[in-house]
């Protein structure tokens, strides 16, 4: 399947250069190419966790899953579609632990009657989201508590705001990676079934699905604009929900498959952590980066919608993380609150 999908990357650059008049077309075909090529990034990813174990191998899932949406996120802060970028960081977000967590965990649920994994690495996990969402829901709240006449300090407290949250997300690598690593260990080497591909192939593989990433992500951004408008959908639905799945179509594809081999400490530390990792490490990545490429710096000012979906999706994985142990049914929980907030985004009107 994903070879076959693998066509629409050629497709893709011809439509740029040939018919770069036909955006909506090219949007489309861009989404199906990132979508092979993002299968191929995280099936890497979870080789070379065969080496590194299952801590280290969530992590380099998350970190290379997450290159799309960083891509993404880039090439918008130069074309200053701002709100585009924080719709997509939403929805990476709650599309990671609501959407991909959902569908591994439902995934895993039907084909395991109980599926178990380290309650306190997940516990550790859950905290963490609830810092990050209490980091997003301070500076919505200071923008309407001090009101405009404070509208200039914003960009000051979004700044010493992000430089905490690269803080926290190092202080949690060193916590998972060295002191504590054994919550996050999972199966050993010896328990694991042996690697397919070698250290080099995974490796060359995960650099060159980076790179075409990169180049079909740009391609993408330049007609967000114009699709959204030609199918009635507002820029923050494009960014929330279309962008997102498509960035993170790597992450879901291996925590789906993950799951089904009964790796549950591994899906949970792809989905969870790449949430993690949006929130604590990419979107203050971005705030520093607009700085130097955007016609203007980014803030961390989300709209009201934005910071309750995200409030609302940690809270509810929080709960379902919390015993150590997953079912079937808990993915149909997380996979509602999904197709609701969806919904809510759809019918949600454009700001401003």
């Amino acid at each position: 399947m994903l070879n076959w999908l693998m066509i629409f990357v050629p497709v893709t650059i011809g439509l740029e250069f040939f018919m770069p008049g036909q955006h909506t077309l090219i949007f489309l075909t861009a989404c199906l190419a990132v979508i092979p090529l993002a299968g191929w990034l995280g099936h890497a990813t979870g080789e070379l966790a065969r080496y590194t174990g299952e801590g280290a191998g969530g992590l380099l899932n998350a970190t290379f899953g997450n290159a799309a949406e960083l891509i993404i996120a880039v090439m918008a802060i130069r074309r200053g579609l701002y709100a585009v970028v924080k719709a997509s960081l939403t929805g990476s977000i709650i599309g990671n632990i609501l959407l991909v967590l959902g569908a591994a965990v439902l995934a895993g649920g039907l084909k395991y009657k109980h599926q178990r994994f380290n309650v306190t690495g997940a516990r550790a996990q859950a905290t963490l989201l609830t810092l990050a969402a209490i980091a997003l829901v301070m500076p919505a709240a200071f923008h309407a508590l001090a009101g405009p006449p404070n509208v200039v300090n914003e960009d000051g407290l979004s700044l010493a705001i992000a430089c905490v949250l690269l803080i926290a997300y190092g202080l949690h690598l060193v916590f998972s990676l060295v002191t504590h690593k054994q919550l996050f260990a999972g199966e050993t080497l010896e328990e694991a079934e042996p690697a397919a591909w070698s250290l080099k192939r995974a490796f060359l593989t995960l650099t060159g699905a980076t790179l075409m990433i990169a180049w079909v992500s740009e391609i993408l951004v330049g007609s967000v604009e114009q699709t959204a408008a030609a199918f009635g959908m507002t820029n923050v639905f494009i960014g929330v929900i279309v962008v997102a799945i498509v960035g993170n179509a790597a992450e879901h594809s291996s925590a789906v498959m993950l799951a089904l081999k009964n790796r549950m400490e591994l899906a949970i530390g792809i989905a969870v952590g790449s949430s993690l990792q949006i929130a604590l490490f990419v979107a203050p990545l971005l705030v520093i980066v607009s700085h130097f490429i955007g016609p203007r710096a980014m803030d961390l000012m989300f709209t009201p919608a934005e910071v309750l979906a995200i409030f609302l999706a940690v809270l509810i994985t929080g709960q379902i993380s919390s015993d150590g142990e997953s079912n079937w049914i808990e993915g149909v929980q997380l996979l509602a609150v999904y197709v609701i907030m969806a919904i809510v985004f759809f019918f949600l009107p454009e700001a401003g």
